[in-house]
């Protein structure tokens, strides 16, 4: 087995090397903040001194940083050093225009480009249980899948270039709308005077259920405002979801609703709190 790189060592992406390096490949890491790489030098990976060296002699190159920009940057440094053929997944929720730039560009030095959005929360990553919505060339996710299999309880490829950021924009509006359904049955129970705790459990149990009950009702309850998703992520996403319904003229009213009532939460300086933090307004907003 060959050398693979991974670039970005946050909440989600450091889990993520962590768990190839358990099963045993060879990964070489960088990250923007040096000292994040220390805990997988520990597991053995070894530590590129920038992007170029990163990408150097590696089958596949792996993404994971924040946005657009970001992705775009790091490509810019990476491509001119990687050899023909090599193969980057990008993990990065970005614009699915640009990935599909990305595709292009990348395509025309030799090299292969899968756009691979992640879902399933830093939990998700620390369990190695995400799901991955690809987008490339099948030949492509298929070289990709091992890899991936480390950390991802299911990957499927969901069409062409750009076609896995598409995904993963139905993906934040559905995650949009099921943060909205928990906030705002959470505060209205807490209105009407009921159990939190045990509003949480039946309607989590029942038709109401969904991740965001699982997951981010503990949170709620504890008043644990520390991410999981950050507020400012979640903006960044839904600024790339009307952005790609725009392209396609789609009517996305929900996703409308929980940005404005976050960018109010964004301006009183809590972006990096959870999304779950939407609670504490909507009780506000509720007297």
């Amino acid at each position: 087995m060959g050398t693979i790189g991974f670039a970005g060592l946050g909440v989600m992406g450091a889990p993520m090397a962590g768990h190839l390096l358990r099963a045993g490949y060879s990964v070489r890491v960088w990250n923007r903040t040096p000292s994040k790489s220390a805990p997988l030098a520990e597991l053995g990976a070894q530590i590129a001194g920038d992007l170029a060296s990163l990408a150097e002699n590696c089958e596949a190159v792996f993404l994971c940083v924040s946005r657009t920009e970001d992705v775009e940057a790091c490509l810019q440094a990476m491509a001119p050093a990687a050899r023909p053929g090599t193969l980057f997944v990008d993990h990065s929720t970005i614009l699915p225009t640009a990935a599909r730039a990305f595709h292009a560009s990348l395509a025309e030095r030799g090299l292969r480009f899968v756009d691979a959005p992640i879902t399933g929360g830093s939990m998700g990553a620390q369990a190695g249980q995400l799901t991955i919505f690809c987008g490339g060339e099948p030949e492509h996710v298929e070289a990709a899948r091992p890899w991936m299999a480390a950390y991802a309880k299911r990957v499927e490829r969901v069409g062409g270039p750009g076609a896995g950021q598409m995904a993963k924009m139905a993906n934040q509006i559905a995650v949009g709308g099921a943060l909205l359904g928990l906030c705002e049955a959470l505060s209205f129970a807490s209105k009407a005077g009921l159990d939190l705790a045990q509003m949480r459990e039946m309607i989590g149990s029942g038709a109401g259920g969904s991740w965001a009950f699982e997951h981010y009702g503990p949170k709620i309850l504890q008043s644990d405002w520390s991410p999981g998703f950050s507020i400012d992520n979640q903006l960044k996403d839904f600024d790339y979801c009307e952005a790609a319904a725009k392209e396609l003229q789609a009517a996305i009213p929900g996703t409308e609703i929980v940005k404005r009532l976050l960018t109010t939460l964004q301006g009183e300086g809590r972006g990096e709190d959870t999304t779950a933090a939407l609670y504490e307004l909507l009780l506000r907003e509720n007297g």
